[in-house]
């Protein structure tokens, strides 16, 4: 692609992490960015930097996408600006603690800024994307969204829900030209961790991947044509093998009446 068919990619979660190395990485291949992001002072930091090695434009925008508010606001930038062209949902946090001893509130939450989010941005964007005939969403998952014991129940839900999602958005968009690529990250050094109530020091380091690495391995992965990316995973047959084993049962799963595994007999009367 040349600059002006790239022109604008949305980053959420921005200011650190895996967010920002998405801005570096999509500021390199030729894109102007909006970042998006809680914490102004981090988004300008990156955005300076951005601007002054890369020569790209880069907005910023401070909004705490959990907030109904600050969400219609990226909404709003989401449908007017038809310069965007591609959107990282990467905002979101995590939970650690088992559900019993959990915090309700905390857990709603993540359930508003994991799910609500990317759901009501990639319906703000997508139909701009649809009409152009052009246009990528990235949802950033986990590996929890197919291995919901590893952490926090709730949180394993919302990752699950965006796998969900995106499947069923490039189920309906692909037919348009519109791409989403979800991905599944494993255990990353980011902030995550601290904010999950587990540091990232206290997990091995052989299962820990930088950001640096998740991001380039995600990008290699929607350069290939992935609609689902584990950056970890080392053979791709297995989620293939995963996932035709899934859609075999689809024509299977709705009947109207009860498989016979459960020997449930009924009387069914006719009439004369």
């Amino acid at each position: 692609m040349n600059d002006a068919v790239k022109r604008t990619a949305v980053v959420t979660g921005a200011s650190s992490g895996i967010g920002a190395v998405y801005a570096d990485r999509l500021a390199r291949r030729g894109y102007d960015l909006i970042l998006v992001a809680r914490k102004l002072d981090r988004l300008a930091t990156v955005a300076r930097r951005l601007e002054a090695e890369t020569g790209r434009r880069v907005t910023t925008v401070a909004a705490d996408l959990g907030h109904p508010d600050d969400l219609r606001r990226v909404e709003t930038l989401l449908r007017e600006d038809t310069s965007i062209t591609l959107l990282v949902n990467n905002a979101g946090i995590g939970a650690t603690a088992p559900l019993l001893e959990a915090d309700v509130e905390r857990m709603d939450a993540m359930i508003r800024l994991n799910v609500t989010a990317p759901t009501r941005l990639a319906h703000a964007v997508a139909p701009n994307f649809a009409a152009h005939g052009e246009g990528t969403i990235i949802n950033i998952a986990s590996i929890v969204a197919i291995s919901p014991e590893t952490l926090n129940g709730v949180y394993g839900g919302t990752k699950a829900f965006v796998l969900a999602f995106s499947q069923s958005l490039r189920h309906e968009l692909a037919a348009k030209g519109v791409r989403v690529q979800v991905v599944l990250p494993g255990a990353t050094a980011t902030e995550f961790w601290d904010t999950a109530g587990l540091p990232v020091h206290h997990l091995p380091s052989a299962i820990v991947m930088s950001p640096d690495d998740m991001v380039d391995a995600a990008l290699a992965g929607l350069d290939a044509g992935e609609a689902v990316t584990i950056p970890s995973l080392p053979d791709a047959a297995e989620w293939d093998r995963f996932d035709v084993a899934r859609r075999a049962m689809a024509g299977r799963l709705s009947s109207a009446i009860p498989a016979s595994r459960y020997n449930i007999v009924r009387i069914r009367s006719s009439v004369a």
